[in-house]
């Protein structure tokens, strides 16, 4: 394609399989120039001990500075320094929602360890003491592992995951300052110089065009304000007109960047003053620092990295977590990018010079859940052959305008819309395409989750239910192996997709056939996390509460509580199955009902409360008997007797037990009239001892 200059950096050579995790990391650009400033500052904080907890860096940038490419290249330099492996998530979604600690901590325990009990979340999703945070940091005491968390939104995201193992290390990445958390030295970026740009530029476009016109190549970098997305950008627009020159790019991006520039909104121009970086930035995108509290210096790349090799700073003093962070403002608004911005002009440019197909897929992307798409999501989205989806998505991360992501486990090639694109290619989309074909692609890329979901399901277990119709030898799964791997490594974008359509409530009828046939294959991997189970149970509660719908609600919380209850949280699963008889008494379902004060009462029984257990078992025990559901009957008899005996009433509790044997006399449970015996036995032999 092009020469590689003699300072172009290609990338380490640490292979993948070398640490645990290393393939997690986002792919990033082939080439990456410069930043030999900022990658030695987060070296030199590498090395800074804290008392009490792991060191942690924060890399500022406005977006497209090349911030996650920068945080992916610098962990795999020092991926060796953490043996035990290193951990990925992202804490912001392209349209910019913000993802929770809690969310975050049980993806990155799953990484760790995905045979360790995940914990089902709480009320809140927020703080250091959620369960999944709590959790996270137990996993991580003596172990060294490198935590990168991308496109960090506020400092709340970020303290409860800090792990008091002083082994670890936390890099973060985010477009504005963490403000809150005590003692970071944040290493800015701004634009490349003037080499690194230029190196870029005849790697990307060809050495000859760029060698041979230097000052249009600095007019260019000038006029991208230096930023490495927005050079990328502008080299797949020349890549596409070999006949155009370097100058000749530079001018028509000012021409555009001065088409889009108009008089900003006063809400939008504070919002960005506020959010947008952590100082103020001029036009070439290299920020003002942002200053440490307590010092009246600015801390950027040239203060942070110094010279070379850096002494470790002394450690800091020791301290509670509480001290770590300082009570915050709200969580953080997205960064926005201006209508001006240089990145959106070398867009506009590139997106003009789109086939019609290829600027219907980009917009269309941005419905894919987690704006993560393959041949098979972007073909449904589309509506096309997937070779053709397939040619496309190449087409577009060739020209800039994708980002490759980490390929799925059957080598199939993965994109990702970026997010400093993302609100714009929405306001194409709104602007381009009509609802009715917006509602129809994302029917259609449900349904094709659907699909694959039941092939898989029918993969794993032929024999559970009719086999779906086959799917296309491109799109088709070959095996029962493929079929787990596909499932536990699409799993969160699959549990995405659901919760998107359901957000917007508009498509209930495609994501609930999606949800009954995750139920149903999930559990045949052999790795199904209650998690995601719970989940899914949650997103049936959201439609059948929306859809007037009691007696499916009422089963969705029995399910959500015999999943908490699994998971020993007795308050919380009791505080379900009260809400789920709420709904079956609405309706008068009786056997939801009975199932419902069943369950209660176990959470009573386990939190020692044997009076209210009782109590409740009876009311149980007698809605079973309207029933004539004798098997339930005699369980319940049993377990009321249970409660009599926790509450010394040895008389009643001799009682129940003699009634639950002569039900299963007479149903001909032997092996139950087995287990009632020796509980009775144990009885009498106690209280006959003085018990």
């Amino acid at each position: 394609m092009a020469r590689k200059t003699a300072t172009m950096d290609h990338g380490p050579d640490v292979p993948a399989s070398a640490v645990p995790g290393l393939d997690r990391l986002p792919a990033g650009p082939a080439l990456f120039a410069g930043r030999r400033t900022e990658l030695a500052a987060l070296r030199a904080g590498a090395t800074r001990r804290v008392s009490g907890r792991c060191p942690l860096l924060v890399l500022a940038g406005r977006p497209g500075s090349g911030r996650t490419a920068l945080a992916a290249r610098f962990a795999r330099t020092v991926a060796a320094d953490y043996p035990d492996g290193v951990l990925f998530a992202r804490l912001s979604a392209p349209d910019g929602g913000r993802v929770p600690p809690g969310r975050a901590a049980r993806l990155l325990l799953e990484q760790l360890d995905p045979r360790a009990a995940v914990p089902l979340p709480g009320g809140v999703e927020d703080g250091r003491d959620e369960p999944g945070c709590v959790a996270l940091r137990e996993a991580l005491a003596g172990l060294k592992v490198l935590l990168v968390l991308d496109d960090v939104r506020d400092a709340g995201q970020v303290w409860p995951l800090l792990a008091d193992e002083p082994g670890c290390l936390v890099l973060a990445t985010t477009a504005g300052p963490l403000t809150g958390i005590e003692d970071i030295d944040p290493v800015i970026l701004g634009g490349l110089d003037r080499q690194a740009s230029a190196e870029l530029l005849a790697d990307l476009v060809g050495g000859t065009r760029i060698s041979c016109d230097p000052v249009g190549a600095a007019d260019l970098a000038e006029a991208c304000a230096a930023r490495p997305a927005t050079l990328r950008l502008m080299a797949g627009w020349l890549r596409a007109d070999p006949k155009l020159a370097v100058t000749e790019a530079a001018r028509e991006l000012n021409r555009v960047v001065g088409e889009q520039s108009g008089p900003a909104k006063p809400d939008e121009a504070a919002k960005s003053a506020k959010a947008g970086e952590p100082g103020t930035a001029d036009r070439s995108g290299r920020p003002k620092p942002q200053e440490k509290k307590g010092e009246g210096k600015a801390a950027g790349p040239a203060s942070t990295a110094g010279s070379a090799g850096p002494e470790p700073a002394a450690a800091e003093p020791a301290g509670s977590p509480a001290s770590w962070v300082k009570p915050g403002p709200e969580p953080a608004e997205p960064v926005p990018v201006p209508d001006n911005d240089p990145l959106l002009g070398a867009f506009t440019l590139l997106y003009r010079g789109l086939s019609p197909a290829q600027a219907r897929m980009l917009r269309t992307l941005t419905l894919a859940p987690a704006q993560t798409a393959d041949l098979r999501t972007a073909s449904a989205l589309a509506g096309c052959p997937a070779p053709e989806a397939a040619a496309t998505l190449a087409a577009l991360a060739e020209r800039e305008l994708l980002g490759e992501e980490a390929p799925a486990v059957d080598g199939t090639r993965r994109y990702r819309v970026p997010g400093r694109l993302y609100p714009r290619l929405v306001r194409l989309r709104e602007q381009e395409d009509r609802p009715a074909e917006t509602e129809l692609a994302r029917a259609r890329l449900l349904e094709r989750l659907v699909r694959l979901t039941d092939s898989a399901r029918a993969l794993l277990d032929p024999g559970d239910g009719p086999v779906p119709d086959p799917l296309s030898a491109a799109l088709r799964l070959g095996s029962a192996d493929h079929a787990r791997d596909w499932l536990l490594g699409e799993r969160e974008l699959l549990l995405g997709a659901v919760a998107d359509a359901i957000g917007q409530g508009d498509l209930d009828g495609s994501a609930g056939r999606l949800v009954t046939a995750l139920l149903r294959a999930l559990p045949l991997t052999g790795a199904a996390a209650p998690v995601d189970l719970y989940r899914l149970h949650e997103l049936v509660l959201t439609v059948a509460v929306r859809k007037g719908r009691p007696r499916r609600a009422s089963a969705a919380l029995l399910n959500l509580g015999d999943l908490q209850a699994a998971a020993g949280r007795w308050e919380q699963a009791g505080g379900h199955y009260r809400a789920a008889l709420e709904h079956a008494r609405a309706v008068g379902d009786e056997p939801l009902c009975a199932r419902a004060l069943e369950g209660a009462a176990g959470c009573h029984r386990a939190l020692g409360d044997a009076v209210r257990a009782a109590d409740w078992y009876g009311r149980a025990l007698g809605l079973r008997q309207s029933l004539g559901d004798h098997a339930a009957e005699a369980r319940l008899l049993a377990r009321v007797a249970e409660a009599h005996t926790a509450q010394r009433r040895f008389e009643e509790a001799d009682r129940e037990y003699r009634a639950a044997l002569a039900v299963l006399r007479r149903i001909g449970d032997e092996r139950g009239r087995e287990a009632v015996w020796a509980a009775l036995a144990d009885l009498r032999e106690r209280v006959d001892a003085g018990w």
